[in-house]
């Protein structure tokens, strides 16, 4: 077993890590908004002016920064007025991106606006260019927003809500290369370049405009966008799914899988890496200073449905792998803190890489979950200069890093040291020299993610098969920390 050196800095600070990298994605889509979050106040399963309860507690707990609504593919022929009045009559519409399925729109704009007042998160809503209309898109924004008297903000008043919201972050389209509208680069920076002119600030309410970028490595979009169109975006999006098998004939499974494919799914988590750094490239050329930010507001794992639900839904279980997969992320999107400023995984509740899962009135919490729950104390946090000489997890003839590492310091001082053993056999020894805190030392704690099995998971059977404990394989004397890091594992180390 190789010893892993790695030193932490932790005198030599690298900006702030933006809290917003731990947002989620929330898409009219399989169960995730109806069941997941959505139950309606004549359920019976126990909620806050509809919106289920233990959902609700779950995420709180996670600290979400921000959440995006109400897709996604849905975004682009999702119109807001259906989603508003009395609900008994509101229009029903049927969801043709997601399995086909009637929404009778009763979650809406007022029902998402009390989501993020009840998680205490920023709204972030994507407008309608697919499908919309320019005076739609400025009309949602003034009924959202607008201080006064308004024949918008007169609508809202008799809805029920006489004060505006406050909206911060609005997507100017999703995924205008395919589903929002299979447009050209060139085509969509001129439509952006229209819609955003509508989307107005009023009184104090401030928009960080965000428009709709590449999928994967289409570089040629970046370079468009940002040439066109990036003096007028706050932000650029970038779509990337860690993928194990081929998109259209076939994913691979969430649960049952031969090691081949944990390591290919590692190696796919890490493209991330190459990926920020040649979009951002591209973008520094044309914005030195970083004023844009790269906006990663889908990501995260998907595989084959589960065998017997609807193939539209993409609900999937999450295992030790996708907690290895997030923690992986937020490594890379920490690295990256200067230029990527948001991320969202897809998505919170019963779709993809999910939070929580429910049946009936029953949840859980998946491993993802736990993973977001013990790196929530990077948000807002100092990056922390790490130097990492770390050895190989090789398979066949192919090799990746066996261990990544970030380091942030909280508010108060504390040292929080997150690691990733993303060998599915074999344990890591860690060497850290900590610089910069040696006699500042009074304590050390710790809190591991791991499992026996490659395809650990929670049921509802069994909910705690995946969850964190003590973790106490580390030692420190001085300025030298030693630890031992077991195969497939998250590690979350304070230093006080």
């Amino acid at each position: 077993m190789m010893k892993n050196s790695i030193v932490i800095n932790a005198d030599v600070e690298k900006g702030t890590i933006n809290r917003n990298i731990y947002g989620h994605f929330a898409e009219h889509l399989g169960r995730c908004i109806y069941e997941g979050i959505w139950v309606g106040e004549d359920s019976p399963i126990p909620n806050t002016k509809g919106i289920r309860n233990d959902v609700l507690e779950a995420l709180k707990q996670i600290n979400i920064p921000v959440l995006r609504w109400p897709g996604g593919c849905f975004a682009d022929e999702y119109h807001w007025k259906d989603g508003i009045g009395p609900r008994s009559e509101r229009k029903r519409m049927v969801n043709t991106h997601w399995g086909g399925v009637v929404e009778n729109n009763h979650f809406g704009t007022h029902e998402f606006m009390l989501l993020c007042e009840l998680l205490d998160c920023e709204p972030y809503i994507c407008g309608n260019v697919g499908s919309g209309t320019v005076q739609e898109m400025s009309e949602w924004v003034e009924y959202m927003t607008f201080d006064g008297e308004s024949p918008m903000a007169n609508w809202r008043g008799e809805n029920g809500r006489q004060e505006p919201w406050n909206v911060k972050y609005f997507g100017v389209g999703n995924e205008n290369w395919g589903c929002g509208g299979n447009m050209r680069p060139e085509y969509y920076a001129d439509l952006y370049r229209r819609y955003q002119t509508y989307v107005r600030n009023y009184g104090d309410n401030k928009i960080y405009k965000i428009a709709g970028g590449a999928n994967v490595d289409d570089y040629n979009w970046t370079e468009v966008l940002m040439r066109e169109a990036g003096r007028l975006m706050d932000g650029l999006s970038l779509h990337y799914y860690t993928i194990p098998g081929d998109f259209w004939l076939g994913k691979g499974s969430a649960t049952n899988f031969p090691e081949d494919e944990w390591f290919i799914t590692m190696q796919k988590a890490l493209h991330m890496d190459e990926l920020i750094t040649k979009h951002g490239t591209i973008m520094d050329k044309y914005d030195p200073e970083k004023r844009v930010g790269m906006i990663i507001d889908e990501w995260g794992t998907w595989f084959d449905v589960e065998q017997g639900t609807n193939p539209g839904f993409l609900y999937q279980q999450n295992t030790i792998r996708d907690a290895l997969v997030a923690a992986v992320h937020f490594h890379i999107f920490q690295k990256h803190s200067d230029r990527v400023q948001m991320t969202n995984i897809a998505q919170t509740v019963n779709v993809l890489q999910a939070m929580v899962l429910t049946e009936g009135d029953k949840m859980i919490l998946t491993p993802t979950y736990h993973v977001f729950d013990m790196y929530k104390v990077h948000q807002d946090a100092t990056l922390l200069s790490v130097d990492a000489t770390v050895g190989s997890y090789k398979y066949n003839d192919q090799e990746v890093p066996q261990v990544t590492v970030s380091a942030s310091k909280d508010k108060d001082g504390k040292v929080n040291i997150s690691l990733c053993n993303i060998d599915h056999k074999e344990s890591a020894s860690l060497s850290i020299q900590l610089r910069g805190i040696a006699e500042q030392i009074s304590s050390l704690s710790g809190t591991i993610l791991t499992s026996d099995t490659i395809d650990a998971h929670n049921t509802f059977e069994q909910p705690e098969v995946v969850k964190p404990t003590e973790f106490n394989q580390a030692s420190i004397e001085n300025d030298q920390l030693d630890v031992t890091l077991p195969p497939m594992s998250v590690v979350l180390l304070t230093i006080a």
